[in-house]
């Protein structure tokens, strides 16, 4: 009998296979079999917004124009980025942009480069 993963939304342990997913029966998650597989050493995942995988150094570029907190400036759609680390929480990417600085991002507005 195989082991399978916890649910990586509530973590429980009674998850279980339908075809080529795996369901948590506590709160209907569901993910693909070959997901638990592409966790990094930290365990931490972060996806952009076409669900491709990041990592510490890629190049990002921006989906939607954002405005920065406290300053007058936007940042435009297509300015390119580079990730210095992935981080836990809601601002899950710590970078540098040119001109602005270093600043926290979602992962939803970029996509890899």
């Amino acid at each position: 009998m195989t082991t399978l993963p916890a649910c990586p939304k509530c973590n429980s342990e009674y998850t279980y296979e339908d075809g080529e997913l795996l369901i948590c029966p506590e709160c209907a998650h569901e993910w693909p079999k070959n997901a638990a597989e592409t966790t990094t050493d930290a365990g931490l995942v972060v996806r952009d917004a076409n669900g491709n995988l990041l990592a510490d150094g890629d190049f990002v570029t921006l989906i939607k124009d954002l405005k920065v907190k406290g300053s007058s400036s936007t940042l435009k759609v297509g300015t390119k980025v580079k990730i210095n680390r992935l981080v836990e929480g809601d601002h899950d990417i710590d970078c540098k942009i040119d001109g602005i600085g270093a600043m926290m991002l979602k992962s939803e507005f970029v996509k890899k480069a």
